[in-house]
Parts: structure tokens; sequence; C-alpha cells
């Protein structure tokens, strides 16, 4: 795939994939409108904003990846063509998915919504499920060691502090 058609085809999936599970359906169900905070706590308010502010440029950092180094989009109709062991993907295999998780999360917390935390585990369960049963087998089939090998030093979900380097 060229970088230009990887580039478009990575901006209309971001639209419809991470654009609807993590601003679409969140906004459909709180308008975006503050109910109280969670437990009356005004601090859940804060690291929802933590969330958000963290996931947004991890969600388009790890896109821009994909694409321009990865040849390739998220989508799994068009996948990179290389192996993406860059930047965030460094310290987490899976940046895209905790990055949505971040913005549905950070919005259930900043808006005080149980529906959208409650929405981020079910979407959470989800991925975990695609990413065993669909991602990780794909992945290993094509590109075997290279991948083993990032799989045994980078874990799955949640982010190692110091940045792996491949050998």
């Amino acid at each position: 795939m060229r970088k230009t058609t990887a580039i478009i085809g990575s901006a209309v999936f971001l639209v419809i994939a991470p654009g609807t599970l993590a601003l679409y359906l969140p906004y459909a169900w709180t308008r975006w409108r503050l109910a109280p905070p969670l437990l009356g706590f005004f601090f859940f308010r804060v690291i929802g904003v933590i969330f958000i502010a963290a996931g947004l440029p991890v969600l388009l950092d790890s896109f821009r990846r994909f694409a321009v180094q990865g040849l390739g989009t998220p989508a799994p109709i068009a996948p990179p063509q290389r192996l993406v062991v860059t930047g965030l993907y460094r310290h987490v295999r899976n940046p895209m998915y905790v990055a949505v998780l971040l913005l549905i999360l950070g919005q259930g917390l900043l808006f005080g919504s149980t529906t959208l935390l409650k929405y981020g585990l079910v979407v959470w369960l989800a991925f975990f499920a695609f990413v065993l049963a669909y991602e990780e087998p794909t992945l290993r089939a094509k590109f075997g060691d290279e991948y083993r090998q990032f799989c045994a030093n980078v874990p799955r979900w949640i982010p190692r502090l110091t940045p792996w380097k491949k050998e």
C-alpha cells in the first residue's frame, strides 16, 4: 500500500471506528452534559480530563504510525505491511485500544456517567476477545518471530515504564 493511501484509509477508519466508539456513542448517551460527580468526588472529573488528554494524542500518534511506518491501516481489511514497534508501541502492544478506553472512561468520569463506565468495560472485553481470537494469531502468522519477540517484551494492556529496545 502506498503511504498516501494508507494515510487516507487510516483517517477514514479513525472517524468510523474510534469516532463511533469513543465520541459518537458517549455523546449520544450523555450529550456531554455534566451530571453530579461520581460518588460526589470532584477529583473524578479531574482524572477524567487527564484520561481524555492522555488518550487523544496516543490514538492519533498510533494511527499515524500505522499509516506512515506500517504502510497500512488499523482496519483488518487493509492491515499494515510492516510491524510497527516504535513510539508508544515500545511501551504497550495495543496503544490504540488503550487510548479508546481512556477516552471512554475519561468521559464517564468527567460527565459523571456510570453508563459510560459500564460501556467502557464492555468495550474492553470486546477488545480483549478480538485481540486474543483474531489479532494476535493473525500477527503471529504474518510477522512470525518478529511479532513473538515483540510480545515477549511488550505487555498487551498495561504500559511498561521503560521503552523496549528492539535488538
